[in-house]
């Protein structure tokens, strides 16, 4: 066992270069999207149980400048913040349906991350994290990351694209072989935390947070 590391996740996705960026328009059925490696997962952030109804494919895509992330989501009803102003940063969005991205492109740096969320309806937030800061949640932080969604309701499935800004991570460009850290999440379904669906690609164990980055799994930039 390697004690200098303190991650004990094997996960690991690889984000295929692309050579042009785009804007985020949530269709995952883009040619740029064809070649990129899916990802999927449907069990609770501990391991179990799975949640087929609510499976989750999600995958990468880089350029210099700009991190891409695309969520395939099916779910059984939305759980959503009716009525609301989609261009308004939406605290503790969390608490409804959303697709989960928590970033950390310093490794090293293990307690300090970004994270990413997006509702179907397009809600969003981004969050600065600190863990050894009280509160570790910094809503002050703005990435001013893109993002888009579509709901598919006949089908049952809601698409996501994100689109974050290197520059925004206090990284200058991304080049091919970097590696970052990463997890990704689904919050799902009705009802109070007791009720609702969980789930994350890399497993939580001790599964009662998210915010648990020795799990994060790795983000492998290729060409």
């Amino acid at each position: 066992m390697d004690h200098s590391n303190p991650y004990t996740s094997t996960n690991r996705i690889v984000s295929q270069f692309i050579p042009e960026d785009f804007g985020p328009d949530g269709d995952l059925n883009k040619p740029v999207w064809e070649t990129a490696q899916w990802e999927e997962f449907d069990h609770a952030m501990a391991g179990a149980p799975s949640y087929p109804q609510a499976e989750t494919r999600v995958a990468a895509l880089w350029t210099a400048g700009y991190v891409y992330f695309g969520f395939r989501c099916r779910y059984t009803s939305l759980n959503i913040y009716q009525g609301e102003d989609p261009a308004k940063e939406r605290w503790e969005l969390w608490n409804r349906d959303v697709a989960e991205v928590f970033l950390n492109p310093q490794p090293e740096r293990v307690s300090h991350y970004y994270e990413f969320e997006v509702a179907p309806n397009n809600q969003w937030i981004d969050l600065e994290i600190d863990k050894t800061k009280t509160p570790f949640n910094d809503a002050g932080w703005d990435s001013h990351f893109e993002h888009a969604t579509r709901i598919d309701a006949g089908n049952h499935v809601w698409t996501c694209e994100m689109r974050v800004a290197v520059k925004s991570l206090g990284v200058e460009a991304v080049r091919a072989g970097d590696e970052w850290r990463l997890n990704f999440f689904r919050a799902d379904g009705p009802g109070n935390d007791s009720e609702r669906r969980f789930m994350s690609w890399s497993t939580i164990p001790e599964g009662k947070s998210f915010h648990v980055p020795e799990r994060f799994g790795t983000i492998h930039f290729g060409r």
